[in-house]
Parts: C-alpha cells; sequence; structure tokens
C-alpha cells in the first residue's frame, strides 16, 4: 500500500523485508493450479499498464483519497484502489510476495473462499489506513494491504514452513529457507515500528508519500483473526499430510 503525497511524486515502496526476498513455500506443493492468485497477479498486471497509459488522471480517479471516504464519496475507490501500484518496482515486489505465500492460502480456503478473503482483506486494510487519517486528501494505492492479510493467515496456518527466499548480505546474496514465523513476524514488527515513527511526522496533502504502515497492520490483523474462517479443514489436513508424505 503506498500513500501518495502527490501523483508527480510517487514513492517507490513494496512490502519488503529488509534484504529478503522470500520466493516460495518449500515445505509443501499445492494440490491444485492457484488459479485466483494467478488471476490477481494478472489484473494487478493490466491495471498497472491502464495506469502507464491513463497517467496522473487515472491514478488521480481510482486511488483511494481518505478525506473522500469518510464524506460518503467515491467508494468504489476502496476495491479499485487495491489493485493500482505507484511503481515497477511497487507491483514486483507485491506480486513476489503475493506468489511467495498465496498458492498456499488458495489451497487451505478453495477458489471462491480465497477470492472473497483476499478482498475482504484488502477492505480491511484500506479502513483501517482510513481510520488513522480520515481527513487525508493523500492518494493511497496498492495491493499489499490485502497481501499481508495473507500473511497473517498464512502465519497461523503454517508459522513452521519453511519460505524459500533469496537474502541479501551486503553485496552477496544467497537462496535460503527462513521459517514463515520468523519472516512474517520479523516483517510485522517492522510495520509496528515503522508506524510508530510515522505517527511522529504526520504526512500531508504537501508532503512526498510514504508507505501506508497502517493498511499492512490491518491486513494481517484480519488475516490472523478471521482467516482461518474461511478455510476448510479437510483441504488444510489434505496438504499436511501430503507435505509429511514428501517429506
Amino acid at each position: 500500500m503506498f500513500i501518495c503525497g502527490n501523483i508527480y511524486s510517487l514513492q517507490r515502496e513494496a512490502i519488503h523485508v529488509g534484504g529478503v526476498i522470500p520466493l516460495s513455500d518449500a515445505s509443501q506443493r499445492p494440490r491444485h493450479f492457484p488459479i485466483v492468485t494467478t488471476a490477481i497477479i494478472a489484473i494487478n498486471t493490466f491495471v498497472f499498464f491502464l495506469e502507464l497509459a491513463g497517467g496522473d488522471a487515472f491514478v488521480t480517479r481510482w486511488s483511494l483519497v481518505p478525506a473522500n471516504i469518510t464524506a460518503g464519496h467515491a467508494w468504489i475507490t476502496i476495491l479499485t484502489a487495491m489493485f493500482m501500484h505507484a511503481s515497477w518496482s511497487h507491483i514486483i515486489g507485491n506480486m513476489i510476495f503475493l506468489w511467495a505465500f498465496g498458492p498456499a492460502i488458495e489451497e487451505a480456503m478453495n477458489p471462491v473462499r480465497y477470492a472473497i478473503f483476499y478482498l475482504l482483506g484488502g477492505v480491511a486494510a484500506m479502513a483501517a489506513q482510513v481510520a488513522v487519517d480520515p481527513h487525508s486528501t493523500v492518494p493511497n494505492l496498492g495491493a499489499s494491504g490485502a497481501i499481508a492479510a495473507v500473511m497473517g493467515v498464512f502465519l497461523i496456518t503454517y508459522p513452521r514452513d519453511k519460505i524459500k527466499s533469496v537474502l541479501f548480505i551486503g553485496w552477496f546474496f544467497t537462496i535460503t529457507a527462513i521459517p514463515a514465523f520468523l519472516l512474517i513476524g520479523a516483517w510485522f514488527l517492522i510495520q509496528l515500528v515503522s508506524f510508530g515513527v510515522i505517527t511522529k511526522v504526520p504526512t500531508t496533502a504537501g508532503g512526498g508519500g510514504g508507505v501506508a504502515y497502517m493498511a499492512h497492520i490491518g491486513g494481517v490483523a484480519f488475516g490472523v483473526l478471521l482467516g482461518r474462517l474461511f478455510e476448510d479443514p479437510d483441504r488444510v489436513g489434505a496438504q499436511r499430510a501430503m507435505s509429511d508424505f514428501e517429506s
């Protein structure tokens, strides 16, 4: 999720954990092709090209402005903004994270439940951001709030799964497996600390923008608290049984 200080100076940020890029769940392989996760990536990519073609006018029209929402206007942007991105690095980073955690959760829920969960998680993330700054006129956009919800339910469903990741150390990098609870836990701690810092320097419409940390926190909270309600216990059990057999 992005907070854009103005549409001519979009911050180049994406959902990330320091020098780590998660690639996939190394502990399990979904039994079914992740059709919804793939479709979400395709839709985000399509919308990003629409942004490139439409320019600032497109971004202004379809990104979420908290002041508009609290005034009862442009509610459709609660949905449209979660499929928009501010830059190539923004969309690539978000889609990498979605591909790392989404397929396992789609398998645990089923495609229809997962699609509903993803959208509701994005709405919850947007609502959290609006709640902390309801009068802001700064445009908000990005999929990372919804992806944070996916990460939140992954944390409580598969905390011990090993996430195949690229780990950067200075100029060097290596491929390693990091426990999900450590990777997601570290990322969530960064969001909490960053939000605490940001609240000491309020964002204004004339500022340069930044990351909507409260959207990330709200997304994770939605996933942790409500995500398991969308899961199918039989699918989770079958997936765990297959993972144990393969290991």
